[in-house]
């Protein structure tokens, strides 16, 4: 009943007993406070804001209550229903067409307001003065305030729901008598002042890294300050750059004391009442395919000849038998949402004894498991297909290229007929993905080879054989089947959508592919297929890998929702991610919501939109700290290695320089455009080029040259390349003239190689300037940001490539 109808000749109720939801509050509790729904409709009746004590006056609140009321009304603040304003007036957030946010901050100093649900009309900048109180991941409310001269939506931040940065890593200094903290994340714009409180204590040295847990948060006057709570050692220690990435991300890398002891009250073997009700399969051929490296095996699988179809069966760790939803390592798992990654170290979704042991498919053993058990037609297509649990003991554990060299050699070997039935189907698959249009990068990825003191060896292309794509062929099918059977049945769960290009960054698009004589078909619409066409059309030029970036680029980024809007990449109507829940959340909820389907009944997480928004950003901070990692490891890498000469290949470009891989190591440095030559050289995005202004001397995307190494700064993760030689010397009277910059050290390179060098007369003066320029120190260079991205969706094997 509205309040606005009430009638005041009549003897009423109180405001408070006439909750509409007032019967299920007390089921709820003993003593029920108002509802939310309830006092949401009286703020709305009242039509102001209202203070926490006015508004509990109306609602009959007791002094013993209020405390209670007040914590409630602050979580409906926390969950975006109201706004505490900075008066403390409660009001209905629906009225201020508030939207929750996550601070994304820039290292400039801006930042980037990103609504915790999309609603299509894109991010909120914030302003340097803005991002003063603010500190990245913050979450936000924000009240929508028009466009700015370049388009960007512009938001006015309301409040600061919850802070994000609880501890922070860093640097420790003492600059004029003051302790400070230089946050080792870069997007934490201001320095953070420590506590005279634990400095005799732990007693850290200067430029140690320490981690901090922040007292008081920063304001527009005043910078933040923080409690030193843990020294961890000096920056170049071996592991500090993992211990690094795992604070400045936020990972959770210690498991709860309660998901410790529940972990170990799981079993370590098969019991005979887990397999109640459970299908037999110890008897089928099924294999494991991984990595050499692999501790954790999620999927086994086992292909046969029927008729002129095949039977496919992809075996898949049953977890959520052991893991059930919101016990303690439930829990646990939710947090983290994905192992994260890291050369030499994992951090694990799950304890060790579940990842590594009981959940593992491990050969020989017994282990309970998800089926999908598919018929696959001679045409690629899939004709019927069934889910059950099932009990299966795994016959080998292979790898890829073990089963890779057998295929290629040929002749009688281990699982022969298995394999070879497994492989026909996998071409069959691959020429049905083809003529879907689904659409296929090949980028080079690498893996650091270590020696016994922990340092990288050599740095080495990971080749992606046939037995890869096979695995992967055989989980992209029981991923669309999982995601059919979910919708066929009506039953939520998390999609794995990845969306084609905005109308944007189509435009965007076409006319850099324009401006390179390269077209993508259809219109306005551009199908998966058209894609395909277009990288069907480069692969063999070049500039290839930039072209692959702009693609995906024009892209949206995939990401887990309730509502399925398929897979634009895989060119599939509807995905889900089914094959992997050791290590991801998703996929166990997707099991769980198969089960409950199988058994008539439905499992309901409390917000499957929450659940994706926190898995997808989970994902990608996992993504980030491994890329940090890397990019540390190759920088240290490369200290050892500065003075030396390399021959490489121009692989992307900015205004501030251009960005070289050196060929046999795989790592990426820059040269920095003031280093280019003897003139004034600017970056053309239209041709993908560097020209001089004056000489006319250009650089183009795949150009090979020969640089040094000038400088490995491993604060930054950066690589400074000096230019030995390269660039193009522009047509003139119908003649070509290659090479433009030849430098004196070029000489005394091309000498070792055993190689004569000749630098052309009118490239004389250019070559003694970037001679000249090699020398140079670099220090003062800006810090640059790399304008390659990762594959879309890319992952540590191929079965994730997904």
């Amino acid at each position: 009943m509205s309040i606005i109808n009430m009638k005041k000749n009549t003897k009423l109720l109180s405001l408070r007993e006439k909750d509409p939801f007032l019967a299920r509050e007390r089921q709820r509790y003993e003593h029920p406070l108002p509802s939310r729904e309830w006092v949401i409709e009286l703020l709305e009746s009242e039509g102001v804001p209202l203070q926490i004590a006015a508004l509990a006056g109306k609602l009959s609140i007791t002094d013993e209550e209020y405390e209670f009321f007040e914590r409630r009304i602050k979580a409906m603040a926390r969950d975006g229903q109201v706004l505490i304003n900075r008066r403390g007036a409660v009001c209905v957030a629906d009225k201020l067409a508030l939207v929750k946010c996550r601070v994304e901050a820039h290292k400039d100093g801006f930042g980037f307001a990103v609504p915790l649900v999309p609603t299509g009309e894109g991010d909120f900048v914030l302003y340097e003065r803005q991002m003063r109180g603010l500190m990245h991941g913050d979450i936000v409310t924000v009240r929508p305030a028009g466009t700015d001269r370049r388009g960007r939506r512009e938001g006015q931040v309301l409040d600061i729901v919850e802070r994000a940065q609880k501890q922070v890593v860093g640097r420790f200094y003492v600059e004029r008598g003051i302790a400070i903290l230089e946050p080792e994340d870069r997007r934490l714009t201001q320095s953070i002042v420590l506590e005279p409180e634990g400095l005799a204590e732990m007693k850290p040295e200067s430029g140690q890294v320490v981690v901090a847990e922040i007292e008081s948060y920063p304001d527009g006057h005043r910078p933040a300050v923080a409690k030193l709570i843990e020294v961890l050692g000096d920056y170049a220690d071996s592991g500090m750059e993992i211990e690094i990435a795992v604070r400045k991300h936020q990972l959770p890398h210690i498991f709860s004391e309660a998901c410790q002891q529940a972990a170990a009250k799981i079993p370590d073997r098969v019991r005979p009442q887990d397999t109640k009700d459970r299908v037999d399969l110890r008897s089928l051929p099924l294999v494991t395919i991984d990595g050499e490296t692999a501790r954790d095996f999620d999927d086994a699988v086992y292909a046969e000849k029927q008729g002129r179809n095949f039977r496919l069966v992809v075996a898949i760790a049953d977890v959520s038998h052991y893991v059930r939803p919101d016990d303690a390592i439930d829990k646990d798992a939710r947090e983290r949402a994905t192992s994260v990654y890291f050369p030499r170290r994992v951090i694990p979704m799950l304890p060790e004894n579940l990842s590594n042991g009981i959940c593992s498919l491990n050969p020989d053993v017994e282990r309970l498991c998800m089926v999908c058990d598919m018929v696959v037609t001679y045409a690629g297509n899939i004709k019927e297909y069934k889910f059950y649990p099932a009990v299966m003991k795994s016959h080998a554990r292979l790898t890829y290229n073990q089963v890779w060299n057998w295929i290629e050699q040929g002749g009688d070997y281990p699982h022969k007929a298995q394999i070879d039935t497994l492989y026909k189907l996998f071409k069959i698959l691959q020429k049905k993905r083809h003529q879907r249009g689904a659409v296929e990068f090949e980028s080079i990825e690498t893996q650091m080879i270590f020696n016994d003191n922990g340092k990288i060896e050599r740095i080495v292309p990971v080749v992606r054989n046939d037995a890869h794509k096979l695995i992967e062929e055989c989980m992209l099918a029981a991923n669309v089947c999982a995601a059919e059977f979910l919708l066929k049945n009506k039953h939520a769960s998390l999609f794995r959508n990845h969306l084609g290009p905005t109308p944007e960054k189509l435009t965007t698009l076409r006319e850099q592919l324009g401006l390179l004589g390269l077209h993508l078909g259809g219109s306005d619409n551009p199908a998966p297929k058209d894609y395909a066409k277009l990288a069907e059309q480069f692969k063999n030029r070049p500039d290839a890998e930039l072209l692959q970036v702009m693609m995906l680029r024009s892209m949206q980024q995939a990401v887990y929702e309730p509502d399925n809007h398929g897979h634009f990449g895989l060119a599939y109507e509807a995905y889900t991610h089914f094959t992997s829940p050791i290590r991801r959340y998703p996929d166990l909820t997707v099991h769980r919501a198969i089960k409950a389907v199988l058994k008539q009944e439905k499992y309901k997480p409390e917000s499957w939109q929450a659940l994706g928004v926190h898995t997808s950003f989970c994902e990608r901070r996992a993504d980030d700290a491994s890329r940090d990692v890397e990019n540390w490891l190759k920088t240290y890498y490369m200290r050892d290695k500065v003075g030396e000469v390399f021959e490489g290949r121009i692989s992307g470009m900015a205004n501030f320089g251009i960005f070289v891989t050196l060929e046999g190591i795989h790592i990426e440095g820059m040269v920095h455009i003031s280093d280019l030559g003897e003139d004034y050289f600017n970056f053309r995005p239209e041709i993908m080029a560097m020209e001089g202004e004056r000489s006319g001397v250009r650089f183009n995307m795949g150009d090979r040259i020969t640089v040094k190494v000038a400088r490995a700064d491993l604060d930054t993760s950066k690589i400074d390349l000096a230019l030995i030689s390269g660039g193009e010397v522009p047509k003139k009277r119908g003649k070509s003239k290659k090479t433009a910059f030849q430098t004196a050290p070029a000489k005394e390179a091309a000498k070792s190689r055993g190689k004569s060098v000749t630098i052309k007369p009118k490239a004389e003066k250019n070559a003694k300037t970037a001679a000249k320029n090699t020398s140079k120190n670099t220090s003062g260079r800006k810090k640059t940001v790399a304008t390659k991205s990762s594959k879309a969706d890319t992952k540590r094997s191929s079965k994730n490539k997904e």
